[in-house]
Order: C-alpha cells, then structure tokens, then sequence
C-alpha cells in the first residue's frame, strides 16, 4: 500500500529524515513512534507529496508520490497535526468543497456526512462557520473531510491530540474499519500506550533514523530500546 525506500530529507546542513524505508501492506495500522522533532512530519508530508524528497522514493500503491502525485492523492487523505481549514466557510460547505476536489457523487457525499456528523455529534454544527469551531471540534471535521472519498490510504499526523475520549474511541473504530476493508493507516504518535493498544506494527524514528520496525511485541522485547521508550513516556 505504502512503500517508502531510503528517503532522505535535508535542511541546510541537518538530515531530518536519514535513508528511512518502511512497507505499510494493506489491512494493517502502522504507528510512526518518536520524540517531537524526530523526523515523523516531514516523512508523513514526503509521503503525501506536500515535501519533495532529497533522495529515495515513495510509491502509493505501485504509484510514484515523484513522479505522479495526483494518482497517488486520489488514493489517500492526510490529516495534518493542526488541520488548516477554511474558517470563512460552513462546516457543510467545507465537507462539500472537498467532496468536490475529489468528485465524490452527491448521494455518496450526503451519505457519508449524515453518518459521519453523527458518529461525532457534529450534525448541529455543521450550518456554523468553522471560524467559530474549537481546535476539537475543528480536529472531527477534519477527520470527516478525510473519510469523504473512501481513500485506501490514511496519514495522519498526531490525530489524537484534541479529541475527547468519545471522538478518541470512534476514530479508532473509523480505522479499523479502512483496514477491515483492504486500506492501511500509517499515523504518528509520541504516546507509547496508544501505539500499543492500537497498531498492528510500529516504526521507531530518532534523530531522523529509523531504529526499529516490527510488530509492537517485537519492537518492546528489544531490550536494547529500553531507554528510548523510557524518553518516550517521559515526554
């Protein structure tokens, strides 16, 4: 679903991702672990095709992020840690709008945002300007707007920040759900516990490296990383 091989990113003289390779297959939910400033949102953009690259490829279902990256965009949806959203508009006219970038059918669309709306209580809010939304409330339109294509592929970049416990526990379900169907999640997180009780494999990233990949019993048996995860929950 997702094949990143030896990507490397540099700014100035810092390599903020160092010839990082990881395979996300289908039907699986892959946490990208690491402190904040570790190199996990300039992968995930790499991956979306918001960063080009200094070296090494990215391919979205046999498909080139480089070299066609609309193919790849129409398989995906990113949500970024601090979704940028349209604040002049309605939340339905935001839904709406991406339901158009992606010719999402009208049936389909009104469809999808009643049961989506509904699943985060935000049926209500929808006729109010996002200008007027909480970061929280801002946080579950995003995820609704991400959801509107049906994408096979989901990035998200701390996607639980911001959320309550309610909303926490539907997105889980909204995931397992993609990969129920044949899609994949790749998400970061610097929260041990919900990579743990959450993904099928885990990526640990530091200083722009990747240090280890595997599934999260594997990844925890490695005594050599005790003192990374202890970092980790300490931040």
């Amino acid at each position: 679903m997702l094949q990143i091989e030896h990507l490397t990113k540099i700014y100035g003289e810092k390599k903020a991702v160092d010839d990082l390779s990881l395979h996300i297959a289908p039907g699986e939910i892959y946490g990208f672990i690491g402190h904040n400033g570790a190199g996990k949102t300039t992968t995930l953009k790499a991956c979306v095709g918001i960063l080009q690259p200094d070296g090494g490829e990215i391919r979205v279902n046999g498909t080139s992020v480089r070299t066609d990256p609309i193919t790849c965009k129409k398989q995906l949806a990113y949500i970024p840690d601090n979704p940028e959203l349209y604040d002049y508009m309605s939340g339905i006219k935001y839904l709406n709008f991406i339901a158009d970038v992606f010719g999402v059918p009208a049936g389909e669309r009104q469809e999808r945002i009643r049961d989506y709306a509904a699943r985060f209580e935000m049926t209500a809010n929808l006729s109010q300007p996002v200008a007027s939304y909480s970061h929280g409330m801002k946080q579950k339109l995003s995820i609704i707007a991400a959801w509107m294509h049906s994408p096979r592929l989901i990035i998200m970049d701390e996607p639980f920040v911001g959320l309550d416990p309610k909303a926490s526990y539907l997105l889980k379900e909204m995931m397992r759900e993609v990969c129920e169907g044949g899609g994949a999640i790749f998400f970061s997180t610097h929260v041990l516990e919900v990579a743990e009780k959450l993904c099928d494999k885990v990526a640990i990233i530091k200083q722009g490296r990747l240090i280890r990949s595997g599934t999260m019993e594997e990844v925890k048996g490695d005594d050599s990383l005790e003192e990374v995860f202890l970092e980790l929950e300490a931040e």
